[in-house]
């Protein structure tokens, strides 16, 4: 049984372990529930070939520890699942955050105690524990997805979701392999599985822009150069998110040459930073086709078959709009002779077999299927358990036309249940160690505050729920990303409601909003009175 606490967080990856360590240090009792066997979150279950993060290392760490920060070395520029998964290990040793931990439980249910004014959080191991508070560190990429496909529980050999990769992998060597899906993991895992299979077929529904990692070791000098310099480079850090070259300039501002020359800079350069190449490149659709028109190139000079390359070419939705993808040796491993791309706008599944999947074209053999085909994002890990705020209201009934809340951190008649990077808040379009560790801090302020003044809890308003709401659709339409079907919008999950779900306008802004709040005394909350 676990014991009755001050704060409840569910997850223990970067922003449960942070979230426990806080509350231990403002002096409040606190447990953390992982479903999994260990810390780590998404990075205890993306253990996939290539899985790597696409924010540089240097970056993607915390920064409330100086000197956690300056004793971890980071061996590669993006660093791989083993060595995140590591760090993460590292932290919940040196803070001793385990004992806090009950490992191998899920939470189901959720239901806030009007009488009580406390959270009673329901688990399958048939814990009942009363939290005066909930943290929701579920994670915004947590719960995977596998593809409607007709028969696929038919097929007879492995079926593999790169969100949910097993510690025991049958091996690649003289099979035939099916990966689906060609976003960020599908991207990642292709080059890595086509060097080992007998045959790789890739199918591939909608294209997507990869840029080059230029992955490459990190020199002790530079990476002792880059921790003199944390203080700086965090406090930047807080207002853009993630250190990028960002440009000021409008992309038809310039010549075609100087254009072309600045995108081959950073496609040299590597990474999401080409992104930024200009100013206007994720608000005006002409600035955006220059970019994208400069990808397509790189691909048709990476990519032999010229019909192979043109199916690899995102035409039909601005660059960006999809989360952009960053690889190594991705284009090219279409040369390869063993690999074949299956366009399924083209010719469609039309089953899955026993030991093939047969398109409307061919049948493919396969020995072992691999999903890459993404998340129920930033909503799903909350859906998944049975939240009831005050009168039982049903989280997933009020979220059924869209996620609600306000500052993407409480909805209205849930009092005292904090969602950490969730909808609502620049989560996934930022780095999200800064994201998280922003919100975390923002918590533990309000908790501090509700102490200090005797309150039972805190709960926002309906109308400033809506007026939030309305500020981040608004947001969004003011740029390009709501022009593609994206996990952003739930456009990969069947049923979902079409609604653009992180706040586009920066982080730097968003933590100004959000402080401001907190310095004005909560406008748009009510506070509970003790009974």
């Amino acid at each position: 049984m676990i014991p009755n606490v001050d704060v409840l967080i569910v997850g223990a990856g970067f922003a449960g372990l942070y979230a426990l360590h806080k509350m231990r240090e403002i002096g409040v009792s606190a447990s953390v529930i992982e479903m999994a066997d260990d810390v780590g979150g998404v990075w205890y279950w993306n253990k996939y070939p290539g899985a790597r993060c696409d924010v540089e290392s240097m970056q993607y760490s915390y920064s409330f520890s100086d000197d956690l920060q300056q004793e971890w070395q980071w061996t590669e520029r993006y660093a791989r699942q083993p060595e995140i998964y590591a760090y993460l290990r590292h932290v919940a040793d040196r803070f001793d955050l385990r004992r806090s931990i009950s490992f191998g439980t899920t939470v189901v249910s959720a239901t806030f105690d009007d009488a009580d004014q406390c959270w009673r959080v329901g688990t399958d191991k048939g814990d009942n524990i009363a939290a005066r508070y909930c943290i929701m560190a579920s994670g915004s990429l947590s719960v995977s997805r596998l593809p409607d496909l007709p028969g696929i529980e038919n097929f007879a050999g492995p079926v593999l979701h790169t969100g949910n990769w097993p510690d025991n992998v049958p091996d690649f060597e003289g099979q035939h392999v099916a990966v689906i899906g060609t976003g960020s993991s599908g991207v990642q895992t292709i080059p890595q599985i086509a060097q080992r299979a007998k045959h790789l077929v890739v199918f591939q529904r909608t294209p997507n822009f990869v840029v080059p990692a230029r992955n490459h070791p990190l020199a002790e000098e530079w990476q002792a150069r880059w921790k003199s310099e944390y203080p700086e480079m965090r406090a930047q850090a807080r207002q853009v998110g993630t250190l990028y070259d960002f440009s000021d300039t409008p992309a038809l501002s310039v010549s075609p040459e100087t254009r072309e020359a600045e995108y081959q800079r950073r496609w040299e350069k590597g990474g999401v930073n080409f992104v930024h190449a200009f100013k206007d490149i994720m608000t005006d659709i002409a600035a955006n086709q220059t970019a994208a028109d400069f990808v397509h190139e790189r691909i048709r000079q990476a990519v032999n078959d010229p019909v192979i390359a043109e199916r690899l070419c995102p035409k039909n939705y601005p660059l960006g709009a999809k989360r952009i993808c960053v690889g190594s040796e991705y284009y090219e491993t279409y040369n390869r002779d063993n690999v074949t791309l299956v366009d399924l706008r083209e010719t469609p599944i039309v089953s899955v077999n026993g030991q093939s999947i047969r398109t409307s074209a061919a049948n493919h053999a396969i020995d072992i299927l691999i999903c890459a085909t993404g998340y129920d994002a930033l909503t799903g890990a909350l859906m998944r358990i049975d939240i009831r705020g005050q009168g039982g209201v049903s989280l997933a009934e009020k979220w059924s036309e869209g996620p609600r809340n306000y500052l993407g951190l409480m909805s209205a008649e849930f009092p005292n249940m904090f969602i950490i990077t969730g909808p609502g808040s620049p989560s996934v379009l930022v780095n999200m160690v800064v994201g998280i560790e922003q919100h975390v801090d923002w918590i533990a302020d309000c908790i501090l505050h509700l102490k200090a003044t005797g309150s039972a809890g805190i709960v926002p308003r309906v109308d400033a729920e809506d007026k939030w709401v309305q500020r981040v659709n608004d947001e969004a339409a003011s740029t390009l990303f709501t022009q593609a079907d994206s996990w952003y919008l739930g456009a990969n999950i069947p049923g979902k409601p079409r609604v653009f779900m992180p706040f586009v306008g920066g982080i730097g802004r968003y933590r100004a909003i959000c402080d401001q709040v907190a310095d004005d005394a909560y406008p748009g909350f009510e506070t509970l009175k003790e009974h």
